[in-house]
């Protein structure tokens, strides 16, 4: 059995019928990448990867509980497969009973297309994006500025089976496109980013145009100082924000006492009112254009994921809902022990409710304030009311009688998520975006713009 001709779920078949553990669930993530790279107006390099990751956890009950030991190991051959059983029922007599323990998942139908070959990408999804790529570097040539980026197309398709009965499958597509614009001098540069799940509604040409706008804008320079300022965060910015948020809500911590999300003397904020806009946060894994996995895989246990969830469905579910805190987020265990609604976590993120204009409509009714480009190195300062600090990059302009005036230094910013959504005064109109800070890790989110009237620029930065 070589790696690339085994049938991924034969290798998970036999990895189940090989356990002597009380319980078992067996993960085959089949990986298959193409990517392109471009520098100074000229494609530079390309590549096609395919890979496989196995994942197998194994239960074994005890007088105390129920202990689990997780291995996962790549390139997993015939010979290897029974050594990486073991391991696991090893890890798991090996460790104390899990506190998270729970029966494993039943009832939920076998998918249809489980003993399917996996779904695979080539470099053939750049077929129309890469001529269109490359009319944009001759356009960008002979005005003057260089691009620079990467595109990159992903397809997982993960097997998931269980001593309890569990045979599922879930075919991921993630693309993503990051573009930069410079000029030549490498004095002005600006970025766009897209997420797209096959690369067919991606235009360089639209891309490069806008980044010749904010190159032009740039060509005035404008120094100010720390400080508050009106500002218009892009959608991009809003779902690195927000994402972070996602990621520290767990009900858990919350009903504990240990995030933005406690309510003070005890319990969660669940039915406090987060915002006065009409504003609803939501997960869907059926969302179209940001589906995602509709049933838990969870390689490892944390404050919000289970491996005893393993194939548990995953639900639309409103995080806020017209401005209000509505679930947080949970597993089997922990709504259990919180009394909260069980709430499993998913792979993409949607604002609504905004009035719908764009965020030039934005721009034309901003008397003084800042537009933003993109986040970056964004960490947390203070968890019980997550604050975060990060930098701004690519560029930050000044708007002035609702028009862009040029570009001002960088600034270092102190804000949270949660505080934000409170204060901001406008919402665009939403749109899928690529949440640049955190594009390895989480790229379906469709967010709009926000106007937030005081967005606290904490120090100057030198970053670019």
């Amino acid at each position: 059995m070589s790696p690339r001709t085994s049938k991924p779920h034969e290798v998970v078949e036999r990895a189940l019928a090989l356990s002597r553990a009380d319980g078992c669930v067996v993960i085959a993530d089949e990986h298959s990448t193409a990517n392109l790279r471009w520098a100074g107006n000229a494609l530079t390099t390309n590549g096609v990867t395919r890979g496989r990751t196995l994942t197998v956890i194994a239960t074994v009950d005890g007088k105390e509980g129920t202990a689990a030991g997780v291995v996962s190991r790549s390139a997993v051959t015939e010979d290897d497969l029974e050594p990486l059983v073991r391991a696991a029922e090893a890890a798991a007599r090996g460790a104390g009973p899990a506190e998270d323990a729970q029966p494993l998942v039943t009832g939920v139908p076998e998918a249809a297309d489980f003993t399917e070959p996996p779904a695979e990408t080539s470099s053939a999804v750049f077929a129309d994006f890469a001529p269109a790529l490359g009319e944009s570097f001759a356009r960008a040539r002979s005005g003057g500025r260089e691009l620079y980026g990467f595109a990159r197309h992903e397809l997982v398709s993960t097997y998931l089976g269980t001593s309890s009965g569990l045979r599922l499958r879930h075919d991921q597509p993630t693309g993503t496109l990051e573009l930069n614009a410079k000029s030549p001098d490498r004095t002005r540069s600006a970025w766009a980013g897209r997420s797209t799940r096959d690369f067919k509604d991606v235009d360089p040409a639209a891309l490069d145009a806008e980044l010749a706008v904010r190159l032009g804008w740039a060509k005035r320079r404008v120094e100010l100082p720390a400080g508050r300022y009106e500002t218009l965060l892009p959608p991009t910015a809003v779902a690195d924000l927000l994402i972070y948020q996602m990621w520290s809500s767990s009900g858990r911590d919350a009903a504990e006492g240990r995030t933005v999300f406690s309510r003070p003397g005890g319990g969660t904020r669940i039915g406090d009112k987060l915002s006065e806009l009409p504003l609803t946060l939501r997960s869907d894994p059926h969302e179209p254009g940001l589906q995602s996995a509709p049933f838990v895989v969870a390689h490892a246990s944390g404050d919000d994921r289970s491996v005893f969830d393993n194939g548990l469905p995953v639900p639309a579910v409103e995080w806020i809902g017209g401005g209000e805190l509505r679930h947080l987020l949970t597993t089997r265990h922990s709504a259990g022990l919180t009394g909260l609604p069980l709430a499993p976590s998913a792979g993409n993120l949607i604002l609504d409710g905004g009035g719908g204009g764009s965020i030039e409509d934005m721009v034309s009714r901003t008397e003084r304030g800042l537009l933003l480009t993109s986040l970056w190195y964004i960490r947390e300062v203070d968890p019980a009311t997550l604050l975060l600090t990060g930098l701004t990059r690519d560029g930050v302009y000044l708007v002035e009688n609702g028009e862009v005036t040029g570009e001002v230094n960088n600034f270092r910013f102190n804000e949270s998520p949660v505080d934000l959504l409170g204060r901001a005064t406008e919402a665009g109109r939403t749109e899928k975006t690529l949440p640049r800070e955190w594009s390895d890790w989480f790229t379906r989110a469709a967010m709009p713009a926000l106007r937030v009237p005081d967005f606290n620029m904490s120090s100057v930065s030198q970053g670019v």
